[in-house]
This record gives structure tokens, C-alpha cells and sequence, in this order.
């Protein structure tokens, strides 16, 4: 390959840009290079941010490269160009995730921890456990009538028929009995 002309005892780059213009880092081989690997990078790019953003990084790549001057340094200026387009998409992601962290603000209603399930499901069990416990140790009379009404949705009026009693007498039990749950739940809460 014909690098340069000989003039006397030394090289004459002037006439070796112009008798050959593949001389390394010259613009036309530059171009050369760009038309045989434009395709592969297109490719590159394309499999990664899709058809619509490759031409821009295939374009911005080549451009560094370029303005670099590192094209007729570089020994294997294959290589320097695919760590030039891996560096572009590095560049791209962190500009993303920089971009979407200043677009969602922290909203505290929302984002607020939530305690772990498990935990809750705990405590739950422990509070029926407690509330059971409470009914057991309720009067008799009193624990039927709680029952009848929470469980079975009986009204006052249709437990006193039932059990002869007056609406005062049922209320006042169901008073008593919300009274101990209600004791129970406050070591809970």
C-alpha cells in the first residue's frame, strides 16, 4: 500500500494526501470507515433504543470520533468507535434516569412506606385473639345478646322479644360489651 511519496531523504506528506487518499486520519479515510461500519453501528444502536433514536447515535458516534482526532491515532479504530457508541448509551441512560428522577417528585401521600403484611397479619390475629378471649369472659346473658346482634344483625327491639327482655335491658348489654371490646382494641391500636 502506498502510504506517502519519497522525496529525496524524507517523507512529503502534502503529496501523499493527494496521490493516495486513504492516508491514515486523512478525511477520505475517514469517509471509508464511516461506509463500512455505518451499517454495523446502525444495527448496534437500533437493537438497543430503537429505530428512531440509532441514525441520531450512529451520527453523534462517528462525530466524536472525528472531532477527537483519534482516527489516525488510534491502532484499532474499529474497537475506539464501539467503546465510543457503548459510552453514548451510558451517556443516554443516566440523562434518562437524571430526566425522570426531576419530572416525578417525592409525593409523600404516595410513596409512603408501607409496613410489611406479614406484620399486620399479626397483629390482627393477636387483636382476635384478645377480642375472643374478652367475649369468653363476658357475662352469659350479655355475650348472647352481643352476638345476636353483631353476628346475626338482630335489631334491639327483635332481641327483647326473643329473649323477654326490654330494649333498655339489651341496650344497656350491648353498652357493657362494646365497652370490654373497646378496652381490648386500645392495647392493640
Amino acid at each position: 500500500m502506498l502510504t506517502g511519496a519519497y522525496v529525496g531523504r524524507g517523507f512529503d506528506t502534502e503529496t501523499a494526501e493527494r496521490d493516495s487518499p486513504l492516508l491514515p486520519g486523512s478525511t477520505a479515510a475517514f469517509a471509508a470507515f464511516y461506509r463500512a461500519e455505518e451499517v454495523r453501528l446502525f444495527h448496534y444502536f437500533r437493537r438497543r433504543v430503537g429505530r428512531e433514536a440509532a441514525p441520531d447515535l450512529v451520527q453523534e458516534a462517528f462525530t466524536r470520533m472525528f472531532r477527537s482526532g483519534a482516527f489516525g491515532k488510534v491502532e484499532h479504530p474499529r474497537a475506539y468507535l464501539a467503546r465510543t457508541a457503548h459510552n453514548l448509551l451510558i451517556e443516554r441512560a443516566r440523562t434518562w434516569h437524571r430526566k425522570q428522577r426531576m419530572l416525578c417528585p417525592l409525593d409523600e401521600a404516595r410513596d409512603a412506606s408501607v409496613p410489611p403484611e406479614q406484620h399486620g397479619q399479626i397483629e390482627a390475629a393477636e387483636l382476635r385473639r384478645a377480642l375472643r378471649k374478652a367475649l369468653l369472659a363476658m357475662p352469659r346473658r350479655t355475650r348472647r345478646i352481643f352476638l345476636m346482634h353483631r353476628l346475626r344483625n338482630h335489631t334491639y327491639a327483635q332481641i327483647a322479644e326473643e329473649l323477654g327482655l326490654s330494649a333498655k335491658t339489651v341496650e344497656k348489654h350491648i353498652s357493657r360489651a362494646l365497652h370490654r371490646c373497646r378496652k381490648v382494641a386500645v392495647r392493640y391500636a
